[in-house]
């Protein structure tokens, strides 16, 4: 592989890490990712990400892109980077992109899921995976509350009251529910997405699952356009980036499936 710019395909376990974003003292992705791979390159590396991920959040396919020098062939950038990785983070894929790429910039949509699990009984095995809530939601009700959120909004209720970004303003193309043996998935894409806005969106519509809130009030948050008046964030353990979506001219070799609990679903 030429030297230049290369994207990757990540994967991580965000339970014991401090978010994606380097900070002085604190274990993150982006500390431990550009360590490894500037081990491999034997030059720094600095890395630039499709999103950024929060304390506990995890990423299936998290699209990161670096400048280098180096030459190393694809399955020596995956390999090497994942010898110098901890257990917890890994590479999924290696691909040469050109200088019109950008991890961030060139996403044409996002995609997060969130796990809520409602039953009795906490879970040992779904304690970092899903948010667990003792009491019974009703899905319906929230899936008719979900609609009015799909298309084109001022999400200003749903962003977090220190999110820097320009606009509130944002497309989501859809947001589905979905329940298995009492563990709930809300699927979500948009064009963007705000600080907090899929955790502050899950906050409200487990209140209105459990009663507590009118179908209504997400139509009336958009309306009020008012973080002060909106529901309670949501845990991050519960959140995943799914993946994000780029023009097919970069043809990178993103996964046809990176929701690992789409397997258990198809058994």
């Amino acid at each position: 592989m030429r030297p230049g710019r290369i994207a990757l395909g990540v994967e991580y376990d965000g339970t014991h890490f401090h978010g994606w974003q380097t900070q002085p003292g604190a274990r993150t992705i982006q500390s431990e990712l550009e360590a490894a791979i500037s081990r491999v390159a034997d030059h720094p590396v600095r890395l630039h990400c499709a999103g950024r991920t929060d304390a506990g959040v995890h990423a299936l396919e998290q699209v990161v892109h670096f400048e280098t020098t180096a030459r190393r062939s694809e399955r020596s950038w995956v390999l090497g980077t994942n010898a110098n990785l901890p257990p917890d983070i890994g590479v999924r894929w290696a691909h040469p992109v050109d200088g019109r790429f950008h991890a961030r910039f060139s996403a044409q949509a996002r995609h997060y899921r969130y796990q809520i699990l409602a039953r009795r009984t906490r879970s040992p095995l779904q304690r970092d995976r899903a948010v667990w809530v003792h009491e019974a939601l009703d899905l319906e009700r929230m899936r008719a509350a979900a609609i009015a959120l799909v298309g084109e909004h001022d999400f200003s209720s749903f962003r977090a009251l220190s999110c820097q970004a320009k606009s509130p303003i944002r497309r989501v193309f859809y947001l589905d529910l979905s329940e298995r043996d009492g563990l709930i998935t809300l699927a979500i894409g948009a064009n963007g997405f705000l600080h907090h806005m899929v955790r502050n969106i899950a906050g409200v519509l487990m209140a209105i699952g459990r009663g507590e809130a009118p179908v209504d009030w997400t139509r009336e948050l958009l309306e009020l356009r008012d973080r002060r008046l909106g529901g309670v964030t949501a845990p991050p353990q519960g959140l995943y980036f799914v993946r994000a979506d780029y023009p097919a001219e970069f043809g990178l070799p993103q996964c046809d499936c990176t929701d690992p609990l789409q397997r258990l679903r198809d058994v």
